[in-house]
C-alpha cells in the first residue's frame, strides 16, 4: 500500500523551519501486497498528472529506484527522482583499490571504453541478455595479462569485460550513484523523513497496518477515507498554530515538556 505524499513543485518544506503551507497527502495508491513498489510508480505519476499535481522532485525509498524509472520519470513526467540507488556490488567495487565499471571511461560515440590505466577496448558488441539489451565491451588479453594493475581489475585470462546497459540508463545510474555520496544530496534526501512520518501517523491514527475489508476497491476506499481524515487533522493543527510533533517522546516526557513550557 504505497502512500504517496510528495510535495507539488514550489511547495517543498524547508528541512529546518516550519513550511509555509500544511503538508497534505495528495495521492493514495492501493496495490496487492505482492506488487513491488517500483511497479506502482507510473500509476502514481499518472494519477498526479490527471489532477495537475505532478511534483518537480519525488522523494522515494530504496524500494523504487532503477535506471529505467529514473530515465522514464524525467522523460515522461519531467520529475527528478530523489532516491538511493543500489551500489555496485561487483568484486572490484567492493575492493578498496579495485577498478569498478564506473572507473572506466565509456566513449559511446566511438563505441569503445578506456580503462583506468589507459588501455582501449578491442570489441564492442550489442547483445540481449535475459531479454535486456546490453553492450558487452572486451579488452585484449595481451593488454590485461601483463598489466601491473590486473589484480585490481580482473582474474580472467581473457581480459576484462564490461556489461553495459544502454547509454541513457548507464549514465543515469552512474550520475545517481555519484550524487548520493555527496553531503548536499544526503541533506536534501532527509526530507524523506516527512513521508515516513506520514506513514507512521497513518498506521497509528487510522490503523492502516491491517486492512478492514477484502478486495482492492473496498480497501482503496478505506485508504482514501483515512488519508482524508489525516489531512483534516493536519489542517486543524495548522489553522490553530499547533505544528505536528516531529519528535518521538513518551507520554511522560510529553507531560514534562508541557509543565516546563
Amino acid at each position: 500500500m504505497p502512500v504517496d505524499t510528495n510535495e507539488p513543485a514550489g511547495q517543498r518544506p524547508d528541512p529546518i523551519f516550519e513550511p509555509h503551507s500544511p503538508n497534505l497527502i495528495t495521492n493514495v495508491t492501493t496495490t496487492c501486497s505482492t506488487l513491488p513498489d517500483s511497479k506502482a510508480l507510473d500509476t502514481i505519476h499518472q494519477a498526479l498528472r490527471r489532477r495537475h499535481l505532478l511534483p518537480a522532485r519525488h522523494y522515494l525509498d530504496s524500494g523504487y529506484p532503477s535506471a529505467d524509472l529514473i530515465v522514464s520519470s524525467a522523460k515522461d513526467y519531467n520529475i527528478a527522482l530523489v532516491t538511493p540507488v543500489l551500489l555496485d556490488t561487483s568484486r572490484q567495487a567492493k575492493a578498496q583499490q579495485g577498478f569498478a565499471a564506473h572507473d572506466f571511461t565509456i566513449d559511446w560515440d566511438r563505441k569503445r571504453a578506456v580503462c583506468p590505466t589507459g588501455k582501449i577496448s578491442v570489441t564492442w558488441n550489442d547483445v540481449v541478455q535475459e531479454g535486456v539489451a546490453k553492450t558487452v565491451v572486451a579488452f585484449a588479453a595481451l593488454d590485461c595479462i601483463p598489466c601491473p594493475a590486473k589484480d585490481q581489475c580482473t582474474s580472467s585470462r581473457k581480459g576484462r569485460r564490461l556489461s553495459l546497459y544502454p547509454r541513457e540508463l548507464t549514465e543515469a545510474i552512474r550520475t545517481a550513484r555519484a550524487q548520493q555520496q555527496d553531503g548536499i544530496w544526503q541533506r536534501d534526501y532527509a526530507l524523506r523523513a516527512g513521508v515516513e512520518g506520514t506513514i507512521r501517523q497513518a498506521t497509528h491514527t487510522t490503523g492502516l497496518r491491517r486492512t478492514r475489508y477484502r478486495g482492492l476497491a473496498k480497501t482503496h476506499l478505506d485508504h482514501t477515507t483515512s488519508a482524508t481524515a489525516l489531512n483534516l487533522i493536519r489542517l486543524n493543527a495548522w489553522w490553530n498554530g499547533h505544528p505536528l510533533d516531529r519528535t518521538n517522546h513518551s507520554h511522560l516526557a510529553r507531560l514534562q515538556l508541557r509543565l516546563t513550557a
